[in-house]
């Protein structure tokens, strides 16, 4: 039994402001200074990581985790699951990851009324601590029963280096359920030679299998997007592959197949087994070829319009400009959070260059000012992701009279090399 904590990597992270300079990015680091790894030689129940006893008075609380590739539909399955929780007198509170800062998952996520911690600026294998950070103030104010967390969609070695540390230094405070890991059938089929299409390079599709590899549970979400014999034929290869799984086939957006899928994340735990093998310079490399930009924009009209529709427009824009690079859009997330709109927002998701974008929420009326948060992560050099913004951005201004949009923060990078905090191959 070993168990490895490593000394993070500081890159460094250059956020841009658009009213100011626009040139170049750098590498996002994977950890901040102030979080610092623990000495887990010897006695694990002395590690200096561990920022705080628990209670021995409160009853354990559910850790669920719910990963898998960018676009596989992981926030709407969070939401639905919180949801179904919730009404069944569940208290929940959720954690949002990703590699930077200005989160639409965090955006639906209140405006749906559940309290949300957000983890930004490295994955909770390198932000451990931070995760358990978020726990602790959502204890502090809505004491959950259940905490809901979903990680960036690029990472992996998820058991080794969260949930069987959790379950070695905190196993008195956390039930741990078996890890979920989310598939888009159309991404899954091709990645698997079912179909044609547009897919990742080999790297970064190292880091797609390697989540299924470490998966208790492999859902099939979108089930509803193929026909049977199609998913008939994806769940067979997913159970070849990867016959450590349970594969389930559920649509999140339309409520097929849940309630087998909670149950078993509400009632089981994690079952140990030896942790899986990974490459981490092959791991990087695949995250690295991923470029990442979140920005937020204020949009003003001098009458109101379809907001739903703008939506839609804005992120045609950034599809068009990108397919023309033959850059592969991994996700595309865009909300639009109107003045004055008392929690009503708009978001719109696009998971493939070949697809049409959707609209997930919908503004109930017309908007005439607001903000909007643009998350985008695609296979190309993060400035080609940044001029595709910008240009649409511009564009839909201009195409639209009376409407002005002006970009006021925009971040784009590369992620740095995956540097855990820890790394345990048993529980």
């Amino acid at each position: 039994m070993s168990f490895k904590s490593q000394d993070p990597s500081f890159g460094f992270e250059r956020t841009v402001n658009v009213a100011g300079d626009l040139a170049g990015w750098d590498e996002r680091p994977r950890e901040p200074a102030s979080e610092q790894p623990g000495n887990l030689g010897g006695d694990v129940t002395k590690a200096n990581t561990k920022p705080e006893t628990p209670n021995p008075e409160l009853p354990k609380a559910r850790y669920i985790m719910i990963g898998g590739f960018l676009g596989a539909g992981k926030t709407t399955a969070v939401l639905k699951l919180a949801r179904h929780l919730h009404e069944g007198g569940v208290r929940v509170g959720l954690i949002t990851n990703d590699q930077g800062s200005h989160l639409v998952d965090t955006a639906m996520a209140a405006s749906h009324g559940f309290p949300v911690e957000e983890i930004a600026g490295g994955c909770f294998c390198c932000r451990f601590n931070s995760l358990l950070d978020a726990a602790r103030k959502l204890s502090a104010t809505n004491r959950p029963d259940v905490f809901i967390a979903e990680p960036v969609g690029s990472c992996t070695d998820l058991v080794a280096t969260v949930t069987y540390p959790l379950r070695r230094i905190y196993g008195e405070a956390f039930t741990i359920s078996p890890l979920s890991v989310l598939v888009d059938p159309i991404r899954a089929r091709r990645v698997f030679g079912l179909e044609s299409g547009g897919r990742f390079s080999e790297k970064v599709l190292y880091v797609y299998r390697k989540q299924l590899e470490e998966a208790d549970l492999i859902v099939i979400n979108k089930c509803d997007l193929l026909a049977p014999p199609a998913l008939k034929a994806l769940r067979e290869t997913l159970s070849t592959s990867f016959p450590q799984a349970e594969v389930l086939e559920v649509s999140a957006r339309r409520g097929d197949g849940l309630e087998p899928w909670f149950a078993s994340l509400a009632g089981a735990t994690q079952q140990a087994r030896a942790v899986m093998e990974v490459d981490y310079a092959i791991y990087g490399q695949g995250e690295a070829l991923l470029g990442w930009l979140n920005a937020t924009a204020r949009f003003t009209a001098v009458a109101p319009l379809d907001g739903n529709g703008f939506l839609k427009r804005l992120s045609g824009a950034v599809q068009e400009r990108l397919s023309r690079q033959g850059a592969e859009i991994a996700h595309l997330k865009m909300t639009l959070d109107p003045d004055g709109g008392l929690g009503d927002l708009a978001v719109v998701n696009l998971v493939r260059n070949d697809f049409v974008a959707e609209l997930s929420q919908e503004l109930q009326g017309p908007a005439h000012a607001g903000e909007i948060l643009i998350n985008l992560r695609a296979e190309a050099p993060p400035e080609a992701l940044r001029d595709a913004v910008r240009e649409a951005v511009a564009d839909c201004g201009t195409a639209l009279p009376g409407c002005t949009i002006q970009l006021e923060h925009l971040e784009c990078f590369r992620p740095g090399q995956p540097q855990p905090t820890h790394r345990v191959d048993s529980p």
